[in-house]
């Protein structure tokens, strides 16, 4: 079978590494093309383009970058009706996805799978009327999300498992605890996660960093560094601080830390599969602005994937608003010791449980591989 996949961020090129390596598996006779990154090249076949020529994000560099995006948009269109492959799928990046399942569905017979579903439950749910029209399978990877294309859109989707949790399952399996790493030592740790971007990293860490001071006796602060931005940058921060930081190591952090103040974001879901108690903070810097959006327009009471999955609090969320140095030092107390910290871990249980034990790429693949073969047979 002949597979078109298109992505635009770095998670998107791991997912989507992944589910290639799945469909190869499956799929002996497995070809690809695709609009992608290098974890995707390792895997195998032709990329058009790199994610990086398309990732944009915010309003100014969108409208500086226009005249490259849409020639990327029409490139795109015009080498899926060349190659004519069995079918294509699209892995989240919805603003540039949708538009190309929109002309792939008016223009040919080509089958459009969306793995990792666009997030409309939270921000732009009108977008259901598109991804009805264009998309032919929809392939969630967060349990909640079934019930609001389901239940709410009466639009069937399958729930394949969650990414994430099949790595800190692999990781889990594969750790070597016999050997010592920067973050296995005597001390417990309190683990920083301050976001992958630089402005969140400036938002969020100075805060983090004065919080944890008065804990530096007992703990080690060690704060993860986010993969693509240069020691360098966290100097300014740090720089009089005990706290500690290290690179490509998170999972190996978080396996050994005793509480985390994290970003909301993955990590929020990794400390929760890890089982590390947390207080999700996210300073922004319109603190009206956003308190205004979430009262209006977005669609969802929490932040965090811990909570939405569990349908409940189950972290503290410091947002906006909330979000204070007084207010970080009061919820990290009662997370390091006590019946809050003990309901908290409840909590990630039932967060486990949902998640369930699928193997995302692989379930994804399987489906997607009989999906084509039956529509072969029926040819």
């Amino acid at each position: 079978m002949k597979y078109y996949l298109i992505v635009g961020e770095a998670s998107g090129d791991l997912h989507a590494s992944h589910l290639m390596q799945s469909l190869k598996n499956m799929d002996k006779e497995a070809t690809f093309r695709f609009f992608g990154g290098d974890l995707m090249a390792t895997v195998g076949g032709t990329r058009v383009r790199h994610y990086r020529e398309l990732a944009y994000m915010g309003f100014v560099p969108v409208l500086t970058h226009l005249p490259t995006i849409l020639g990327n948009m029409r490139m795109c269109k015009r080498d899926i009706l060349e190659w004519q492959p069995d079918c294509v799928i699209l892995v989240d990046y919805p603003g540039f996805n949708l538009k190309i399942a929109k002309y792939v569905k008016s223009r040919t017979s080509i089958p459009v799978y969306y793995y990792i579903s666009p997030k409309i439950w939270a921000w732009k749910e009108y977008r259901i009327k598109n991804i009805k029209r264009d998309v032919d399978e929809l392939f969630s990877i967060l349990p909640f999300e079934v019930e609001f294309f389901e239940g709410k859109h009466h639009y069937p989707i399958h729930y394949v498992g969650n990414p994430t949790a099949d790595e800190v399952r692999e990781f889990r399996r594969l750790e070597d605890r016999s050997q010592e790493s920067e973050v296995d030592r005597q001390r417990p740790v309190i683990a920083l996660l301050a976001g992958s971007r630089k402005q969140e990293i400036k938002d969020n860490l100075p805060a983090m960093l004065e919080a944890t001071k008065e804990y530096k006796e007992d703990y080690r602060i060690v704060v993860a560094g986010a993969p693509g931005i240069e020691p360098s940058y966290y100097e300014s921060f740090m720089r009089g601080s005990q706290a500690e930081i290290v690179f490509n190591q998170t999972y190996r952090l978080l396996a050994n830390a005793h509480a985390a103040l994290v970003t909301s974001g993955t990590a929020t879901l990794e400390a929760c599969l890890f089982r590390v108690p947390q207080v999700v903070c996210y300073e922004t810097p319109l603190h009206w602005l956003f308190s205004f959006l979430r009262r209006h327009f977005l669609q969802v009471k929490s932040i965090s994937l811990v909570n939405l999955i569990a349908d409940r609090d189950v972290a503290p969320e410091l947002v906006a608003d909330t979000f204070s140095v007084a207010n970080i030092k009061t919820e990290l107390r009662k997370i390091l010791d006590g019946p809050d910290r003990q309901a908290m871990l409840d909590g990630y249980d039932e967060v486990i449980r949902r998640l369930g034990d699928k193997k995302a790429p692989d379930e994804a693949a399987r489906m997607i591989y009989q999906l084509l073969i039956n529509r072969k047979k029926s040819v």
